[in-house]
């Protein structure tokens, strides 16, 4: 008899215990530090240097500091899922909580931080132009002037040039940088114009190695930043993970490791909410 009254009473101490570790493991698949099974992270897929996805996995200069951060917040890399931020998608992302954070050379601007919050920044990149290694007729922007100037369809960039810097630039819009690049060695265009970190990064990959050069005309300035949904708490602790990347000189080794191949002279790591106009 007292058998019986000690097992039912068992079992209904083991049936509460485990009605609790239920109910306190539902802490969510992502979103905060370590807890959850996974976190979510938006990067480019199809840049060089920066975000690109490869048959091995992902790389570039984004997704090594994404990763770090990643971990900074309690997560390995087999708890990171990576999807596809599109420039245009980078907003309702964030807004629809698709991302916990997106990483995608995602520039600072105030019409953005009208819907969303960043973190950082994390690099400052600069509008510049890629020009064959050979070339010695373009040394500024000037020079620009009746040259084919190229950028994708859809960027701003080329246009920008054309209206403050070198109005007399013949405007090439190809559907990619890939077109771009083969356009600029075969002789068809003179220079690629976009973000200098961007332009590093393809000129980084093997089959171009040593055959392009970057202007380094600094004509914008460029803050990368980690995007996050409006009042997320991940800002300030991606913040903390960021000025830890840069004092354990992880940060300075995923620059090398990234755009070394292309002689690109990054500036220094910018302080956290330094945002250069």
């Amino acid at each position: 008899m007292k058998l019986r009254k000690v097992t039912a009473a068992s079992a209904t101490v083991l049936a509460l215990a485990l009605t609790a570790t239920a109910c306190g493991s539902d802490d969510g698949d992502s979103g905060s530090s370590g807890g959850g099974k996974k976190i979510t992270i938006g990067i480019k897929f199809d840049q060089p240097g920066l975000g690109q996805k490869t048959p091995d996995g992902y790389e570039g200069f984004d997704v090594d500091v994404a990763t770090y951060v990643a971990k900074k917040l309690g997560y390995s890399e087999d708890q990171i899922e990576w999807k596809e931020s599109k420039s245009a998608d980078r907003e309702t992302m964030l807004q629809r909580g698709d991302v916990d954070f997106i990483a995608a050379t995602y520039s600072i601007t105030p019409k953005r931080e009208e819907k969303v919050d960043f973190a950082g920044p994390y690099l400052l990149a600069h509008q510049d132009v890629l020009l064959r290694a050979d070339d010695d007729k373009i040394k500024s922007p000037e020079d620009l002037n009746d040259a084919k100037l190229c950028s994708v369809t859809g960027s701003t960039s080329a246009q920008n040039v054309k209206d403050k810097l070198a109005p007399k630039a013949q405007l090439q819009n190809y559907p990619t940088y890939s077109a771009c690049l083969t356009g600029l060695q075969n002789g068809a265009i003179d220079a690629l114009t976009t973000d200098d970190s961007i332009l590093a990064g393809y000129a980084s990959q093997d089959q171009f190695k040593g055959k392009f050069k970057l202007g380094g005309f600094k004509m914008t300035n460029e803050n990368y930043g980690i995007g996050v949904k409006k009042g997320s708490d991940l800002k300030a602790k991606i913040n903390d993970a960021l000025e830890a990347m840069v004092a354990d000189g992880a940060w300075d080794k995923a620059v090398k490791d990234n755009f070394g191949p292309a002689n690109y002279k990054n500036e220094p790591a910018p302080k956290i909410g330094d945002v250069k106009s």
